[in-house]
């Protein structure tokens, strides 16, 4: 996780980096969500065409409108 936050703190201000791990295997799930200050720093990202982090190379969702308050009402 440190890598990934490092890696993209070249693009702006990374606020969060979480990468989820399998209890069981112990491997992470080979995605993370990563979330930024802006909405600048999110379109800095995606104005480079790809991106390789120790060899791998990354493929870039953007997630639209989930909001803290969104998704606690949706648990309710």
């Amino acid at each position: 996780a440190e890598e990934l936050k490092e890696y993209f703190s070249q693009f702006g201000s990374v606020q969060r980096c979480q990468l989820p791990f399998d209890k069981d295997t112990g491997f992470h799930k080979r995605y993370c969500w990563i979330k930024f200050s802006t909405p600048q720093d999110v379109q800095n990202v995606f104005q480079k065409d790809s991106h390789i982090l120790e060899g791998a190379k990354l493929t870039l969702k953007q997630q639209l409108g989930r909001r803290r308050s969104q998704r606690q009402n949706q648990s309710e």
